[in-house]
């Protein structure tokens, strides 16, 4: 395990949609690199490749080389374009990266929950499961990813909680986006989970023109660190959000 970049903090650098093609492999190797220099666990949100190919995976997993802390991840849509969704989450978890999809891990004390997640609409703005099949499949896959993520947050333990996600759960994040697309940005069927259970943080991707923050019904922040947007917004650092908290005593794990 590699020395620990504080001993009051840990540090999770987050980042997702980093659309790996074939070709990405020397521009990602440096920005691995600088968030393995300055967390002690990398998150990564989503649309991990651009297509959802084994050979984008690889090339994904070559560039995480540069990686000696924990990684943890979830997919996106982009991964699932070719088909083969379990093909890239095998390939990274062969190379040891932590693939969650309602399932969850634990990082130095820290547990994370992990799903997708799922596109639907906001608030009064959320599509309702009335009317055609097509309609209700749609609607019927929101809510199975909530599920996930309800089932993932119930099986935590630990005092300090997050939530790893593609999709946005609060309307908040996506706001920068034509109001349009809104519905396949995410759903806040997402945020009723993170409601019912104590959590410290989200991530999310996905909306790439988004805000960097919103937060919950109840203040839980949420990080929108989809690579475009923090590339856009803050040129001069390094496209990762650096979030940390406390560490806990060794015996107070259990809440």
């Amino acid at each position: 395990m590699p020395t620990p970049k504080s001993s009051s903090h840990i540090r999770f650098a987050a980042v997702g949609d980093i659309h790996v093609r074939k070709d990405s492999g020397g521009s990602l190797r440096s920005l691995f690199a600088q968030a393995d220099e300055a967390a002690d666990a990398l998150l990564l949100c989503g649309d991990l490749t651009d297509y959802g190919t084994e050979e984008e995976a690889r090339v994904l997993v070559a560039a995480l080389g540069a990686v000696h802390v924990p990684v943890v991840a979830v997919l996106g849509n982009h991964d699932y374009e070719s088909g083969t969704p379990e093909i890239v989450a095998e390939t990274l978890t062969r190379a040891g990266v932590r693939v969650l999809d309602g399932s969850v891990c634990e990082i130095e004390g820290v547990g994370i929950a992990g799903v997708k997640g799922f596109g639907g609409g906001f608030g009064r703005g959320a599509l309702g499961a009335w009317g055609e099949p097509a309609i209700k499949l749609f609607v019927q896959e929101a809510l199975n990813e909530a599920m996930k993520l309800e089932a993932a947050l119930a099986k935590l333990r630990t005092r300090r909680r997050i939530a790893l996600l593609h999709y946005a759960p609060v309307v908040g994040t996506v706001e920068g986006e034509p109001v349009e697309i809104f519905p396949f940005l995410g759903s806040s069927r997402l945020e009723d989970p993170l409601v019912r259970y104590p959590i410290d943080a989200v991530f999310h991707g996905h909306a790439h023109r988004g805000a960097l923050q919103g937060c919950t019904l109840n203040g839980v922040p949420v990080y929108n660190v989809a690579k475009p947007l923090l590339q856009r917004s803050r040129p001069d650092a390094a496209p990762f959000f650096l979030y940390e908290l406390p560490r806990e005593p060794a015996d107070a794990s259990a809440p």
